[in-house]
C-alpha cells in the first residue's frame, strides 16, 4: 500500500492507494474515528457493484452506518439532492461527532464534500473514490460544490476530508467511456508539470497496460496535486494551474446540460482549446514553427478514447466562459502552457477572449466554427 501525507496547516490527512483495500476499509477508518455513527452516501453504479463489500468491511470494525444512495450522474450534483441529503443525514439523526463516508466517483464526492461543510457547521467525512477520475483529482484537495442551471460547481466550499481510501481494483468495473474521461485529468497533470510523465503515458498501447500500472499512475497524479494544494490550499494562486482546460470544458459542459460531454471529455476539448488559445496569442510554441505541442496533446488524448472536435460552435462558450469561477469581473484568467509541463495563468477581457475566439472559430479549431 502506497500512502501520502497531505500536510496542510489545520486539516492534513492520508491518502492510502493500493488494489483491494475496499475490504479494508473499515479498519482504515477506524484510525482516524473513535465513533460508531457513519452515513454511506453512495453512487448507485458502484454500490451494486461493491456497496455489500463496504458495508461489511464497516460492520467489522464496528461502525453502524445508514446508506443514502444517488443516481449516477452530473444531475445528482444538485441543490435538490443536497438538500435530500442533507434531511436525511439529520431524520438519522448524525451528530457532530459523526461521519460520512462518500462512495463514489467526482459526483458524489463533490455533494458529499459540501454535505460534510454545510452540515451543523461541518463533519468529518472520507473519500472512498471508486472512479478514475476521482482517484486521481477530484477526492483530494477539499474542493466541493454542486451545479446551478447557469453553471457549473457555483455553490461550494473548501472542506478537505479525514481520509482518502483509493482501491484502484475498482476501476476495472468502469464503462471505456468513464475511464477514458479519468484519463483527460492523468494527461492534464502530465501536460502541466511533468513533461517526462506525459512522455510516459504516450507508452501506454491499452487500457490493460494503464491498469497494471494503475497504482504508481494515481499515485504520481495525487502527489503533483500535494504539492500545490499544501502549497495554496483555497486556489488563489498556484493550485489556478489544476484548472487547465477546465474553464473551456465547463462551458462545454454546460451547453450540452452535462448529457453530451462527461467533465473529462469537456477537459480533453478544453486542454486542446487552451493550447490552441495560448498559440494564438503568441504565448504557447506553433507547431508550424517545429514544436507540435497541439499535435502532442491531440494524439495522447485520441490515444486514449478522449474527443479532440466538437460541433458546439465555440463562440457559444464565451458567455458561459465569463461566468465560470475563475472569472473576475470583466476579465478571466486562463490556464495556457508556456511548454509540456510548464504552465501560467493568463488574464484576459472578455473582449479580448471573444476576439481570440472567433478567430479559433474561423480556423475551425477542434471542429468548432462560429
Amino acid at each position: 500500500m502506497k500512502t501520502l501525507h497531505i500536510n496542510l496547516q489545520e486539516h492534513s490527512y492520508d491518502i492510502h492507494i493500493d488494489g483491494g483495500l475496499l475490504d479494508h476499509a473499515g479498519a482504515l477508518i477506524r484510525q482516524i474515528h473513535s465513533g460508531s455513527q457513519a452515513i454511506v452516501l453512495a453512487d448507485e453504479t458502484p454500490w451494486k457493484l461493491y456497496g455489500s463489500r463496504l458495508e461489511t468491511s464497516l460492520t467489522q470494525a464496528g461502525i453502524k452506518h445508514s446508506v443514502f444512495t444517488i443516481p449516477s450522474g452530473e444531475s445528482s450534483k444538485s441543490m435538490a439532492v443536497l438538500e435530500e441529503l442533507l434531511d436525511f443525514m439529520a431524520v438519522s439523526k448524525l451528530t457532530r461527532s459523526g461521519l460520512l463516508i462518500v462512495f463514489g466517483g467526482g459526483v458524489a464526492g463533490d455533494l458529499g464534500g459540501f454535505a460534510a461543510a454545510t452540515y451543523m457547521r461541518g463533519i468529518d467525512f472520507v473519500q472512498i473514490p471508486t472512479t478514475l477520475l476521482s482517484q486521481v483529482d477530484s477526492s483530494v484537495g477539499g474542493k466541493t460544490a454542486v451545479n446551478l442551471p447557469s453553471g457549473k460547481n457555483l455553490v461550494g466550499a473548501f472542506h478537505q476530508p479525514r481520509l482518502v481510501i483509493t482501491d484502484t481494483e475498482l476501476l476495472a468495473t468502469l464503462s471505456d467511456r468513464e475511464f477514458s474521461g479519468g484519463m483527460a485529468e492523468v494527461i492534464k497533470y502530465a501536460a502541466i508539470f511533468d513533461r517526462d510523465f506525459f512522455d510516459s503515458l504516450t507508452e501506454y498501447q491499452n487500457r490493460r497496460e494503464l491498469m497494471e500500472e494503475m497504482p504508481y499512475i494515481v499515485y504520481k497524479c495525487c502527489d503533483l496535486k500535494r504539492i500545490v494544494v499544501e502549497e495554496d490550499e483555497r486556489d488563489t494562486g498556484r493550485r489556478m494551474l489544476l484548472n487547465f482546460g477546465h474553464t473551456f470544458g465547463h462551458a462545454l459542459e454546460t451547453i450540452g446540460q452535462y448529457q453530451r460531454y462527461i467533465h473529462g471529455e469537456g477537459v480533453a476539448l478544453g486542454m486542446l482549446l487552451a493550447v490552441a488559445f495560448g498559440q494564438e496569442l503568441g504565448l504557447t510554441p506553433s507547431d508550424e514553427i517545429g514544436h507540435p505541442l497541439f499535435t502532442a496533446l491531440k494524439d495522447l488524448l485520441e490515444a486514449n478514447g478522449l474527443p479532440t472536435s466538437t460541433d458546439i460552435p465555440l463562440m457559444d462558450l464565451v458567455e458561459h466562459m465569463t461566468i465560470d469561477k475563475k472569472a473576475d469581473g470583466s476579465k478571466i484568467r486562463l490556464v495556457l502552457l508556456e511548454d509540456l509541463g510548464e504552465a501560467f495563468v493568463d488574464t484576459l477581457t472578455k473582449d479580448h477572449l471573444a476576439a481570440v475566439m472567433e478567430t479559433l472559430a474561423q480556423r475551425r479549431i477542434c471542429g468548432g466554427d462560429l
